[in-house]
């Protein structure tokens, strides 16, 4: 290494160490079960909050152990799915009433999709989607159009506000991109779309909890994302589906199930809807899931969605600055956009050998995951990662590039191949 290098790397230290010493989120790492392992896959899998395991062993040994069937009223089962959508309300910038949570977010994009395309006018019969959304939501939207005799039209997500015009009736849209970790405008994407006179749905999978949402000021109709990335909610947790106040008595689910009925007990063969988000519901509750979520969300007490977002800027401009200095010149170039207002919280890296270098550095005690097939990505839980971890991170990659692993990029990229096979790593969505 060379004089230069050392220096530099001493430079990163001393940055880390002061940068850690001012974060103001600093104790809020103490409310997760962590070891030494950076783990940077937040975006896919949240860490374990202190929290869920003595409330889920209430919920199992008492709860349900004792109270059995008595849990429904006394321990507030029943009414879960929107009590823990008002918990999560402030964080997607939604006043109490408007979030239900249960099911998972592809059964919610269909809910949603389905439901604004049937608020639509008749002769608006055009679905957008974004050309690079995750798998499912394409699917489902075309899957929704099949089922309404409406067409699906692929456009770039930066494309969609132009995209719609007088046959759109709505617009499915990632609020960030699962792989290069672009955050698209929600506010003025959902304004463009109105002026056109559709609807706009978003998936907030990889912003909420994340970044500042605003979900009612920006006039948004209806919204979907999981609880298990940046919300901590635990593998499998429960989706969570928005619906504008003002929509709520037009909102017409294509899968009324019991739960969503006005007399859910009265068991009659007609169906009529519950009145307000409820209606967003269909079966039974997952309610060990949901009470596990309803445990997480407790690390949120006293934090501030805005000190996340600054943090999570800072966490990856740190990130990627040590990758500029340590990393071997041309064998990984970021692909997530270094413009502030254009970032998630994530950072992806173009390297050949992806899949073969994240191995490496996973055994090395490095957690992301990778996209075929030539995406690493790093996804910073500004709540649990230090900046620390950021540089030793940078420092393993550096390693594991210099010692052969990988090849050089060829050039600079200016997008992101898409995906045709199964995803690489497990992780339910996105």
């Amino acid at each position: 290494m060379s004089e230069a290098v050392v220096a530099g790397d001493a430079a990163l230290q001393d940055r880390a160490d002061a940068l850690d010493a001012a974060d103001p989120l600093a104790d809020v790492r103490d409310r997760f079960v962590l070891d030494d392992t950076v783990y940077l896959d937040g975006n896919s899998l949240g860490a374990l909050s202190t929290a869920v395991l003595p409330r889920l062993s209430d919920v199992v040994t008492r709860q349900w152990g004792e109270l059995r069937i008595r849990s429904w009223e006394e321990s507030g089962w029943w009414t879960a799915p929107e009590r823990i959508g008002d918990r999560i309300a402030p964080l997607v910038g939604a006043a109490p009433g408007q979030v239900v949570v249960g099911d998972s977010t592809s059964v919610n994009v269909f809910k949603a999709l389905v439901a604004a395309v049937r608020m639509a006018p008749a002769d608006r019969t055009e679905i957008l989607v974004d050309a690079a959304t995750f798998p499912t939501d394409g699917y489902i939207a075309a899957s929704a159009a099949r089922l309404t005799g409406h067409t699906v039209r692929a456009v770039d997500a930066a494309e969609i506000a132009d995209a719609a015009g007088d046959r759109t009736a709505v617009a499915l849209v990632n609020h960030v991109d699962y792989r290069t970790g672009r955050l698209h405008d929600l506010s003025a994407v959902t304004a463009a779309l109105h002026a056109a006179g559709a609807l706009a749905v978003w998936d907030l999978c990889h912003s909420a909890g994340a970044l500042p949402v605003a979900l009612d000021a920006d006039g948004v109709d209806l919204a979907v994302g999981c609880t298990y990335k940046y919300l901590n909610g635990g593998p499998g947790a429960p989706a969570y589906l928005y619906v504008r106040r003002e929509l709520q008595p037009r909102f017409d689910s294509p899968l009324p199930g019991w739960n969503s009925h006005a007399d859910p007990f009265g068991m009659a063969p007609e169906y009529a809807p519950a009145d307000g988000v409820p209606r967003g519901r269909v079966g039974t509750p997952e309610i060990l899931s949901l009470l596990a979520l309803d445990a997480a969300l407790d690390v949120w007490d006293g934090v501030a969605v805005a000190d996340v977002r600054a943090k999570s800027l800072a966490l990856t401009d740190f990130f990627l600055d040590c990758v500029a200095a340590l990393v071997p010149y041309g064998r990984a170039e970021p692909i997530t956009p270094a413009d502030h207002a254009e970032r998630g919280s994530q950072v992806s890296l173009r390297c050949a050998g992806a899949a073969e270098v994240m191995r490496e550095l996973t055994a090395r005690g490095i957690v992301g995951d990778y996209r075929r097939p030539d995406v690493l990505r790093f996804g910073f839980t500004p709540l649990y990662t230090r900046y620390a971890d950021a540089l030793r991170a940078a420092r393993v990659l550096a390693d594991v590039l210099a010692g052969g692993r990988g090849t050089t990029v060829a050039a600079r990229p200016t997008a992101v191949p898409q995906e045709t096979d199964p995803l690489d790593v497990p992780e339910g969505t996105t």
